[in-house]
């Protein structure tokens, strides 16, 4: 059981440093946030707008990506705002309740967006596997459904771990060698025993994204099972070209959160920077190539991007 008897005077300001030992180098290193935030908030806009006017992409798979773009556009707008402003102003303070704020919204969007892409591989599943069954197993009203179930999962898992955030007192220090605010970062500061708090984190990790990752494996499992069962090879590349998007966002999602955890855990002697670079590009890398993998590779989306660039140039002209 967590103590909370300490009677000093606990912190309600925290100084993000932003990349620790690399100080001199902010200005640099905020170009490629920069970039990734300009491409992110941009790519991610534009493919909200070309499905939601686009009535010939109303369909499951695509409102999916527009709860994926909704999603990558919540991350990233609450991470890199404020890296920017500590690499260019060196506005590093953030308010207590500004940094359970962040931690809620960081946690949150990245459980939604785990629960998404297993959505969207069960969309995958199902248009393959039993394709006859498509449009009934994935109607408006499942679609909405399973839109509900993931932000209602997202906020409920993540609620006690800012709740348990939120009670302790703080007094072991209260500057953050990083850039955002993070669970047990900030947790680390307490004057009180954080193992709820580490047992919590740990299960919610376990609960949803490690059980998503697992499932999605199963369904893609039982994809390729069925694919290499089609009898002409065109039809296999038809299905599994109608995945390729899909497992390029699944490998930018979980890649690079997997690579973290292993270098946290064996690389003792990797330097502190290089751990928070490394937490900073699961961060910006999804949301900055999501939308560039899904507007290359899928000819609907790309083809109405043209046609809009075509005929905004028209009237330009005109």
């Amino acid at each position: 059981m967590a103590t909370f008897n300490y009677t000093g005077t606990s912190h309600s300001l925290f100084i993000l440093l932003g990349i620790p030992g690399l100080e001199d180098q902010h200005p640099w290193i905020s170009l490629p946030f920069f970039i990734s935030y300009l491409v992110a908030f941009f790519g991610n806009s534009i493919l909200l707008l070309v499905i939601i006017t686009e009535r010939s992409l109303h369909e499951p798979m695509y409102l999916f990506l527009c709860m994926l773009a909704v999603a990558d556009l919540i991350l990233s707008t609450t991470t890199v705002p404020k890296a920017l402003a500590i690499f260019w102003l060196h506005a590093g303070a953030i308010s207590l309740d500004g940094c359970v704020t962040q931690i809620f919204f960081i946690h949150a969007t990245f459980i939604a967006e785990s629960g998404i892409l297993l959505a969207m591989a069960f969309d995958r599943y199902v248009a393959i596997c039993d394709p006859l069954h498509y449009n009934a197993v994935l109607g408006r009203v499942a679609i909405v459904r399973i839109g509900v179930a993931v932000v209602l999962r997202s906020f409920c898992v993540i609620l006690p771990d800012v709740f348990l955030v939120k009670r302790l007192p703080f007094c072991r220090g209260n500057v953050l060698p990083h850039t955002y605010c993070e669970h047990m970062a900030v947790a680390k500061f307490a004057c009180a025993d954080i193992r709820v708090n580490v047992w919590c984190g740990l299960s919610v990790l376990l609960s949803t994204v490690v059980l998503d990752a697992l499932l999605i494996l199963v369904s893609y499992s039982l994809i390729l099972y069925a694919v290499f069962r089609l009898p002409s090879r065109g039809a296999r590349q038809k299905a599994l070209g109608t995945c390729g998007s899909h497992l390029g966002v699944i490998s930018m999602f979980y890649l690079p959160g997997i690579f973290t955890i292993i270098t946290q855990r064996f690389g003792r002697h990797v330097p502190l920077h290089t751990h928070i670079l490394l937490a900073n590009v699961c961060m910006l890398a999804p949301p900055m190539l999501n939308p560039i993998i899904y507007g290359v590779k899928t000819r609907q989306i790309w083809e109405r991007v043209l046609s809009t660039l075509s005929s905004q140039r028209k009237l330009c002209r005109v």
